[in-house]
């Protein structure tokens, strides 16, 4: 940020609480998980036990996770590999069914009512192996598509759209074993939307492809939440900088838990130890500047020369150290040109957590392969 800075008007720039009002009336919920927990049994326990064997204990990969996502919300799951993720998108998409808890959509509970709930949820994952490789691209839309039971005329229509919006008309007649790995992710988002399902479950979504795809598969699922009707979206993604631009609400998993959820700049907010902020000024000589801030805030970075300096120093959220760094480089003589702080990130907001995760619990998984 650049800020126009005067002696008249000196304030800290210190981040405040984001404050939003929002008169829209509130959506209702589409998903709502209460309390779920899943445990993976050790596989043949009672035979090793009947041998004396030895065996590793049962994997707890998700522990009491409760959330609601509301409808039309795209909602962000983060998250190191073997936290849980994939594990409670498989238990929302009904292919796992939890411990204990239960994960509704619209009202429909996974476990009794699998069959409605599968009907309403269209799933991508990053590591899809269940196109058939021999068929085209469009023969494996067209296969999928009559299973959602789509007639011949709806299928033929659905897939030309598709086909058209993910970019994927000249590859339509080519074998999917031929794909590149960014076109399969691509195919695997296309046949989750075949159906036009109301909730779309989404495993790395951008995984493999180049820029350009990325951001066109951003601004498609940025789309998915202003649709007639809006479609829910649950995101689950390495690339924190995607989940913070596409994401309203954003849940941190670690160690089967959820550690913090909230909006990307309430997390960030309160995540920040310390912020680096650098300024630049002329009208004063570095040596100068030195020596008027070691009297004023300490020891800061200076560099440059007559012509113009930068300043750079550390400050706490509620310290005055930018406050007095301003003052005197003022009150020497100088004109502050820029001042820009470097905030906290989402990434920093996970690393926070991993560091306070219970040991062992983020990269425990089943018979020693982790969880995700």
């Amino acid at each position: 940020m650049s800020l126009a800075i005067s002696s008249e008007t000196l304030h800290d720039t210190g981040e405040a609480g984001d404050s939003t009002s929002d008169d829209a009336p509130e959506q209702p919920i589409a998903i709502s998980i209460k309390s779920v927990s899943k445990t993976y049994p050790v596989a043949l326990a009672r035979l090793k036990g009947f041998f004396r064997l030895r065996s590793k204990a049962p994997v707890e990969a998700l522990r009491d996770v409760s959330f609601d996502i509301r409808r039309g919300e795209i909602f962000g799951l983060i998250g190191r590999n073997g936290a849980g993720k994939t594990t409670l998108t498989k238990i929302i998409a009904t292919l796992v069914q939890p411990t204990s808890g239960t994960v509704t959509v619209h009202n429909c509970d996974s476990v009794r009512d699998e069959v409605r709930v599968r009907a309403q949820i269209g799933l991508a994952s990053a590591e899809e192996r269940s196109f058939y490789w021999r068929l085209t691209a469009e023969q494996n839309l067209m296969f999928f598509a009559r299973l959602y039971g789509l007639s011949m005329r709806s299928a033929r229509q659905r897939i030309a759209q598709l086909l058209t919006q993910f970019d994927l008309e000249e590859l339509a007649r080519r074998r999917f074993g031929e794909l590149s790995t960014g076109n399969k992710q691509r195919m695997a988002v296309a046949r989750a939307m075949l159906n036009t399902p109301p909730v779309l479950l989404l495993d790395e979504p951008t995984r493999s492809l180049d820029p350009l795809a990325a951001s066109r598969m951003r601004i498609l699922i940025g789309s998915l939440a202003d649709s007639t009707p809006p479609v829910t979206v649950l995101l689950t993604s390495h690339n924190l900088a995607e989940i913070e631009e596409l994401c309203a609400r954003v849940a941190v998993i670690s160690g089967g838990c959820i550690r913090a959820l909230d909006t990307p700049p309430n997390l960030r907010s309160r995540h920040r130890q310390s912020e680096q902020v650098r300024l630049v000024a002329d009208g004063i000589s570095a040596a100068h500047a030195a020596e008027l801030l070691r009297s004023a805030v300490g020891e800061v970075e200076v560099s440059g020369d007559q012509d113009g300096i930068t300043v750079r120093l550390l400050r706490e959220p509620s310290d005055d150290r930018l406050n007095l760094t301003l003052r005197a480089l003022i009150d020497g003589g100088a004109r502050v040109l820029t001042c820009e702080a470097e905030r906290a990130t989402l990434l920093d907001v996970l690393e926070s957590y991993e560091r306070d995760a219970p040991e062992g619990k983020e990269k425990s998984g089943r018979d020693g392969v982790g969880v995700e």
